[in-house]
Protein backbone atom coordinates (compact mmCIF):
# COMPACT_ATOMS: atom_id res chain seq x y z
CA UNK A 1 0.00 0.00 0.00
CA UNK A 2 2.56 2.54 0.86
CA UNK A 3 4.35 1.63 -1.97
CA UNK A 4 1.51 2.27 -4.28
CA UNK A 5 0.91 5.33 -2.63
CA UNK A 6 4.51 6.80 -3.19
CA UNK A 7 4.55 5.86 -6.91
CA UNK A 8 0.89 7.83 -7.51
CA UNK A 9 3.13 11.31 -8.96
CA UNK A 10 5.64 9.29 -10.81
CA UNK A 11 2.80 8.30 -13.32
CA UNK A 12 0.89 11.29 -15.55
CA UNK A 13 -1.99 9.19 -17.06
CA UNK A 14 -4.83 9.61 -15.08
CA UNK A 15 -5.39 5.03 -15.50
CA UNK A 16 -2.07 4.67 -14.28
CA UNK A 17 -2.72 6.64 -11.17
CA UNK A 18 -5.94 5.45 -10.12
CA UNK A 19 -4.94 1.86 -10.15
CA UNK A 20 -2.51 2.24 -8.04
CA UNK A 21 -4.57 4.81 -5.55
CA UNK A 22 -7.00 1.23 -6.00
CA UNK A 23 -4.29 -0.83 -5.23
CA UNK A 24 -3.53 1.14 -2.06
CA UNK A 25 -7.29 0.89 -0.76
CA UNK A 26 -7.53 -2.65 -1.80
CA UNK A 27 -3.84 -2.72 0.09
CA UNK A 28 -5.76 -1.24 3.53
CA UNK A 29 -8.35 -2.97 3.52
CA UNK A 30 -6.42 -6.34 3.34
CA UNK A 31 -4.11 -5.28 6.40
CA UNK A 32 -7.60 -4.16 8.48
CA UNK A 33 -9.00 -7.83 7.20
CA UNK A 34 -5.40 -9.79 8.02
CA UNK A 35 -5.66 -7.97 11.76
CA UNK A 36 -8.96 -9.06 12.51
CA UNK A 37 -7.91 -12.96 11.16
CA UNK A 38 -5.08 -12.48 13.14
CA UNK A 39 -6.49 -11.72 16.70
CA UNK A 40 -9.01 -14.24 15.93
CA UNK A 41 -6.97 -16.49 15.44
CA UNK A 42 -4.79 -15.66 18.26
CA UNK A 43 -7.73 -15.48 20.80
CA UNK A 44 -10.66 -18.68 19.46
CA UNK A 45 -7.68 -20.81 18.16
CA UNK A 46 -6.03 -20.52 21.59
CA UNK A 47 -2.09 -19.46 20.08
CA UNK A 48 -2.38 -16.28 22.53
CA UNK A 49 0.66 -15.93 23.92
CA UNK A 50 2.37 -13.88 26.86
CA UNK A 51 4.03 -11.92 23.99
CA UNK A 52 1.75 -11.56 21.94
CA UNK A 53 0.66 -8.29 22.75
CA UNK A 54 4.50 -7.08 21.44
CA UNK A 55 3.80 -9.09 18.16
CA UNK A 56 -0.12 -7.32 17.93
CA UNK A 57 0.59 -3.79 18.46
CA UNK A 58 4.52 -3.43 17.27
CA UNK A 59 3.43 -3.83 13.55
CA UNK A 60 0.22 -2.07 13.79
CA UNK A 61 2.10 1.42 14.75
CA UNK A 62 4.54 0.48 11.94
CA UNK A 63 1.57 -0.16 9.04
CA UNK A 64 0.05 2.93 10.49
CA UNK A 65 3.73 4.97 9.63
CA UNK A 66 3.73 3.56 6.63
CA UNK A 67 0.12 3.85 5.10
CA UNK A 68 -0.82 7.42 6.55
CA UNK A 69 3.16 8.63 5.86
CA UNK A 70 2.80 6.97 1.95
CA UNK A 71 -0.27 8.42 1.33
CA UNK A 72 1.25 12.24 2.39
CA UNK A 73 3.90 11.41 -0.04
CA UNK A 74 0.99 10.18 -2.97
CA UNK A 75 0.51 14.56 -2.65
CA UNK A 76 4.40 15.43 -2.41
CA UNK A 77 3.48 17.40 -5.91
CA UNK A 78 0.32 18.99 -3.52
CA UNK A 79 1.43 21.47 -0.70
CA UNK A 80 1.00 20.37 2.81
CA UNK A 81 0.68 16.92 1.74
CA UNK A 82 3.81 15.46 3.01
CA UNK A 83 3.40 16.92 6.36
CA UNK A 84 -0.38 16.18 6.46
CA UNK A 85 0.68 12.28 5.75
CA UNK A 86 3.65 12.73 9.05
CA UNK A 87 0.78 14.49 10.69
CA UNK A 88 -1.59 11.89 10.47
CA UNK A 89 1.06 9.03 11.61
CA UNK A 90 2.45 10.98 14.50
CA UNK A 91 -1.12 11.42 15.94
CA UNK A 92 -2.47 8.13 14.79
CA UNK A 93 0.53 6.38 16.83
CA UNK A 94 -0.10 8.96 19.36
CA UNK A 95 -3.75 7.94 20.30
CA UNK A 96 -2.08 4.14 20.48
CA UNK A 97 -0.09 5.61 22.53
CA UNK A 98 -2.57 7.28 25.32
CA UNK A 99 -4.69 3.52 25.10
CA UNK A 100 -1.75 1.80 26.34
CA UNK A 101 -0.62 4.19 29.03
CA UNK A 102 -4.02 3.96 30.31
CA UNK A 103 -2.56 0.20 30.60
CA UNK A 104 0.33 0.38 32.02
CA UNK A 105 -1.34 2.25 34.74
CA UNK A 106 -3.93 -0.63 35.45
CA UNK A 107 -6.81 1.16 33.71
CA UNK A 108 -9.31 -0.01 31.18
CA UNK A 109 -7.47 0.34 27.54
CA UNK A 110 -9.67 2.31 25.62
CA UNK A 111 -10.54 2.07 22.29
CA UNK A 112 -13.12 4.97 21.46
CA UNK A 113 -12.74 6.92 18.81
CA UNK A 114 -13.79 9.22 16.79
CA UNK A 115 -10.43 8.09 14.60
CA UNK A 116 -9.31 4.46 16.14
CA UNK A 117 -7.33 2.30 13.89
CA UNK A 118 -10.40 1.18 11.86
CA UNK A 119 -11.86 5.01 11.58
CA UNK A 120 -8.46 6.40 10.37
CA UNK A 121 -7.98 3.00 7.93
CA UNK A 122 -11.80 3.62 6.98
CA UNK A 123 -11.22 7.47 6.05
CA UNK A 124 -7.89 6.66 4.20
CA UNK A 125 -9.70 3.87 2.57
CA UNK A 126 -12.58 6.44 1.80
CA UNK A 127 -9.96 9.19 0.64
CA UNK A 128 -8.14 6.87 -1.32
CA UNK A 129 -11.16 5.68 -3.51
CA UNK A 130 -12.23 9.11 -4.43
CA UNK A 131 -8.57 10.20 -5.04
CA UNK A 132 -8.69 7.61 -7.82
CA UNK A 133 -12.49 9.30 -9.25
CA UNK A 134 -10.28 12.13 -9.27
CA UNK A 135 -7.49 11.46 -11.27
CA UNK A 136 -10.06 9.90 -13.80
CA UNK A 137 -11.20 13.03 -13.95
CA UNK A 138 -8.63 14.74 -13.95
CA UNK A 139 -9.55 17.17 -11.26
CA UNK A 140 -7.23 19.01 -7.97
CA UNK A 141 -6.26 16.13 -5.72
CA UNK A 142 -8.14 17.14 -2.60
CA UNK A 143 -9.37 13.71 -1.32
CA UNK A 144 -6.36 12.77 0.18
CA UNK A 145 -5.15 15.97 1.74
CA UNK A 146 -8.50 16.34 3.14
CA UNK A 147 -8.78 12.69 4.54
CA UNK A 148 -5.30 12.98 6.24
CA UNK A 149 -6.75 16.50 7.39
CA UNK A 150 -9.69 14.48 9.09
CA UNK A 151 -7.27 11.95 10.70
CA UNK A 152 -5.20 14.30 12.15
CA UNK A 153 -7.97 16.21 13.69
CA UNK A 154 -10.02 12.82 14.90
CA UNK A 155 -6.87 11.94 16.43
CA UNK A 156 -6.56 14.46 18.70
CA UNK A 157 -9.79 14.75 19.79
CA UNK A 158 -9.41 10.92 20.38
CA UNK A 159 -6.35 10.79 22.37
CA UNK A 160 -8.19 13.84 24.52
CA UNK A 161 -11.04 11.36 24.75
CA UNK A 162 -9.25 8.41 25.89
CA UNK A 163 -6.99 10.46 28.03
CA UNK A 164 -9.74 12.12 29.89
CA UNK A 165 -11.21 8.52 30.58
CA UNK A 166 -7.69 7.67 31.84
CA UNK A 167 -7.37 10.45 34.02
CA UNK A 168 -10.88 9.42 35.41
CA UNK A 169 -10.40 6.28 36.42
CA UNK A 170 -6.68 6.90 38.18
CA UNK A 171 -8.74 9.48 39.88
CA UNK A 172 -11.16 7.32 40.54
CA UNK A 173 -9.25 4.58 43.06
Amino acid sequence: MSGAFWFVPEFTGGGARATLLLAAAAGIQLRLLCNLLDGMLAVEGGFKSNAGEIYNELPDRIADVLILVGAGYSLRDVAYGVPLGWAAAVTAVFTAYVRLLGGSLGVTQHFIGPMAKQHRMFTLTLATLLAAGETLLEARPLAIRIGLAVIVAGSILTAARRTRRIVEEVAAR
